[in-house]
């Protein structure tokens, strides 16, 4: 089985962005603000969105399962107010069960959390008690930036963000660390302050003693996990500078995914990180979608570059594939495991 472990849903209908337009409109004004039943959204627009998609692709390029989240560039926390993502954080959430409800064997639910700049984490934790009891989420992605680019957030190690962590301890779900829009225009969305967030939050984890206190907590970097892996030298010497332990300490806690989009990057991503503490992902349908010049096929078909990978046996692939995926995230291999039944 290939579980992917990072998926969102880039192609919601067009009436989800209509209702969003209107939302963000009326952002200062709670009287202004517009109905959430006013978004109408049918099971055939959702199979719509999806068939000729996601599901396409993943068909195509040979993928079983997507953990599915909402679309990370349209969490955009930095817009309004709690009350603001509240809203929106519960109509996609809403939209991604119902695509998982649609296609139970081909998406889980990932929910997004309705953070704040400036908001107490703990606030976030209703939405994810609901997402995971009423919706079936196995997973949250967890923004360390919800200004958008201004990183005013305290670091992930604070203990302001204890709350939303014993809720996750308590539930045995993981959260993918992303960030969401940049509003800050030295900070290209997907080209930087993606992969920033992702360096910035492992340096905060290596400077911090979070998994003494949680140590069930897991953490899922995405994009090859930012610049790490490829600079594990620099972050072996930042360590022992600053007297950390070696950073593979934190493996059991920190994974990262193979959202990376060329060959070398990923032989040496599997050359450097244990097999594992690397899933399998694509970001399918993302922020690549072009095809290589130079490979003959699309950046984002990273099944490619896993299958041609010369440092994963078959067992280590297997792991890469799903043997990881389902340690990790035991909500969803208890989901399989009664599906097998």
């Amino acid at each position: 089985m290939i579980i992917d472990c990072h998926g969102h849903f880039t192609t919601a209908p067009p009436q989800l962005a209509r209702w969003r337009e209107r939302q963000v409109a009326a952002a200062g004004s709670a009287a202004d603000a517009p109905d959430p039943d006013d978004l109408v959204i049918t099971d055939d627009d959702l199979r719509e969105a999806i068939d000729d998609n996601q599901l396409r692709l993943m068909d195509e390029r040979g993928s079983d399962l997507t953990i599915f989240s909402p679309r990370a560039s349209f969490m955009a926390h930095h817009i309004g107010d709690f009350r603001v993502s509240s809203t929106w954080a519960r109509i996609c959430n809403d939209l991604v069960h119902r695509v998982s409800r649609l296609y139970p064997d081909r998406f889980a639910m990932g929910a997004m959390l309705p953070q704040s700049p400036g908001a107490d984490p703990a606030t976030c934790v209703p939405e994810l008690r609901r997402a995971v009891e009423e919706l079936g989420a196995v997973t949250v992605n967890l923004n360390p930036d919800p200004s958008g680019g201004s990183w005013t957030a305290p670091p992930l190690t604070d203990r302001s963000w204890y709350p939303l962590y014993e809720a996750m301890a308590e539930y045995d779900i993981p959260a993918m660390i992303h960030v969401s829009t940049s509003c800050n225009p030295a900070f290209h969305t997907t080209g930087a302050h993606y992969l920033n967030a992702d360096t910035t939050a492992f340096m905060q984890l290596l400077q911090g003693d979070l998994f003494a206190d949680f140590p069930s907590l897991r953490f899922v970097i995405p994009h090859g996990g930012g610049a790490v892996p490829y600079h594990w030298g620099r972050f072996r010497g930042l360590a022992m500078a600053l007297g950390r332990p070696d950073p593979e300490t934190l493996l059991d806690n920190v994974l990262f995914d193979t959202c990376v989009y060329h060959q070398a990057g990923i032989d040496l991503l599997t050359r450097v990180i244990p097999s594992r503490s690397v899933l399998f992902a694509s970001e399918m349908i993302g922020a690549v979608r072009d095809v290589d010049p130079r490979a003959g096929h699309h950046f984002d078909d990273t099944r490619r570059y896993v299958e041609a990978c010369p440092n994963l046996d078959d067992e280590e692939r297997a792991a890469v594939y799903s043997g990881n995926a389902l340690r990790v995230y035991p909500r969803l291999a208890a989901r399989l495991a009664v599906a097998d039944h």
